[in-house]
């Protein structure tokens, strides 16, 4: 259910962006607010998950942290690609 409402969040942001895009630029270029929400997430995804660390790093990460801490920091990031999904759809369709 979670999930849902954060796909749902996703959208609607996706929705509002590409209207203000809109209203701000024109048609022309109505892809920059959902496409820079978009990178924006999927960045703070990628750089929350650990990922970009080095591999000794990570090895370290992944040895000391508990699987609590595992579960909700995967959780953490299936919500922020849940939510950056639809934006980055959007502006590549347009």
């Amino acid at each position: 259910m979670n999930s849902l409402k954060n796909l749902l969040l996703g959208i609607i942001l996706a929705i509002v962006g590409f209207l203000v895009s809109i209203l701000i630029w024109g048609s022309d270029k109505a892809y920059f607010i959902p496409g820079g929400i978009g990178i924006i997430l999927l960045g703070l995804s990628m750089v929350l998950s650990g990922s970009m660390v080095s591999g000794d790093r990570m090895r370290a990460n992944y040895a000391t942290e508990s699987s609590e801490d595992r579960h909700s920091r995967n959780k953490m990031l299936l919500n922020m690609t849940l939510i950056c999904a639809p934006n980055l759809i959007l502006a590549i369709i347009i």
